[in-house]
């Protein structure tokens, strides 16, 4: 029998605030974050402050959605995105799968060799620990104009109608992270999965005159566990446990 409670935050989805790097990008944006997309994972942005856009590209072509305070913005797994930070711009990222994320589920555009395997990948994506934050910020910053350069490239190639750089990115993504599918199949189970068919359980119950799953009512909170770590679009508030 399903269960009819599930105690994770709604629906299971991660929760962050972001502060976009304001570092001058590659082309003489005023700032921006590293380009990257999601292979299970849509993603969706409450903008909270600043101006700025997040540019996107997908098999359909290139498109750039303006973010100002009160916006809501969100795309769906495969979406190659970047934030262009135009002035101060802070967002609540708001990710389907809490956890996932956090487990590959995003991979950069980098340049096709450094996606030949997970190893290569990993060692070129991979930020030092334990060194000043300037150092963590150098190297952030490197990698991130190493994926905005690519980026570039692949969306010149779509604008100018050859589909395949973008087709091989897509192609190395999916291969990069298919030795982690049993691993985030076993964290969607516990979350996503759980928190859909924990609602299945309520409406059933209640159909049955059966109301017992709200003496288990509860309530929880939490402070970010890390602040200001340097992410991939910016600096981060993150949360525990969501």
């Amino acid at each position: 029998m399903v269960s009819a409670t599930y105690h994770g935050f709604p629906a299971a989805v991660g929760v962050s605030r972001l502060t976009v790097y304001d570092w001058p990008t590659v082309e003489g944006l005023p700032g921006g974050g590293t380009p990257h997309l999601h292979l299970t994972c849509g993603e969706g942005y409450v903008v909270t402050a600043g101006r700025g856009a997040v540019q996107t590209l997908t098999t359909s072509g290139f498109e750039e959605t303006p973010l100002e305070p009160g916006t809501v913005a969100w795309f769906t797994p495969g979406t190659i995105h970047r934030l262009v930070n135009d002035q101060g711009l802070e967002i609540t990222v708001v990710m389907q799968n809490s956890g996932l994320p956090e487990a590959g589920d995003a991979v950069l555009t980098l340049p096709q060799d450094l996606l030949a395997d997970p190893e290569t990948y990993a060692g070129a994506v991979r930020l030092p620990a334990d060194v000043p934050d300037a150092e963590q910020a150098k190297a952030a910053r490197v990698r991130r104009d190493l994926a905005t350069r690519r980026f570039l490239e692949l969306r010149e190639a779509t604008e100018n109608g050859d589909p395949e750089p973008l087709a091989a990115f897509q192609r190395a993504a999916a291969e990069l992270v298919r030795p982690r599918l049993d691993a985030w199949e076993r964290r969607w189970r516990e979350g996503a999965h759980a928190a859909a068919e924990a609602t299945r359980a309520q409406l059933a119950a209640l159909r049955g005159k059966d109301d017992t799953h709200l003496t288990a009512a509860r309530v929880s909170a939490t402070g970010p566990a890390a602040r200001g770590r340097f992410g991939m679009c910016g600096r981060l508030a993150v949360y525990p446990g969501i």
